[in-house]
């Protein structure tokens, strides 16, 4: 079985894309438009992998992530900063903080996929398409 996703990104161009590459690649994707309905979604869903923004108004990335790990069920589940600038110089700090990874939102599909797929078990990664 894949894995279900929470996207939590305020920008509904970015979490559109997003939902679109992971559905095609068979994944099902959820969806909250900022940080509190993320934590809202991520209890009543338990997704297997969260997608976080940083940058979001009212509870930012790093909020959200405070909140998920402070919740004994949820803090099991892997949040990854998602970003749109480069992240050389902030992975530390990001790791530092307590997110599980991190990814740039590269919109290339299969770069975007395998970024995701990086940070899940292999009993919930989407079956490899055969392009044979």
């Amino acid at each position: 079985m894949a894995a279900r996703i929470l996207i939590i990104d305020d920008v509904a161009a970015n979490r559109e894309l997003m939902t679109f590459l992971l559905n095609g690649y068979g994944y099902t994707p959820l969806q909250a438009v900022n940080g509190e309905q993320g934590i809202e979604v991520a209890q009543r869903e338990l997704p297997d992998l969260i997608l976080c923004d940083l940058r979001m108004p009212t509870l930012d990335g790093y909020g959200v992530l405070r909140q998920l790990k402070s919740d004994p069920v949820l803090r099991l589940i892997p949040v990854i900063a998602a970003t749109a600038g480069s992240m050389e110089d902030d992975c530390e700090a990001l790791l530092a903080a307590g997110f599980d990874g991190y990814l740039e939102k590269s919109f290339e599909p299969e770069r975007f996929i395998r970024q995701v797929e990086a940070f899940l078990r292999a009993d919930l990664r989407a079956p490899q398409k055969d392009d044979g």
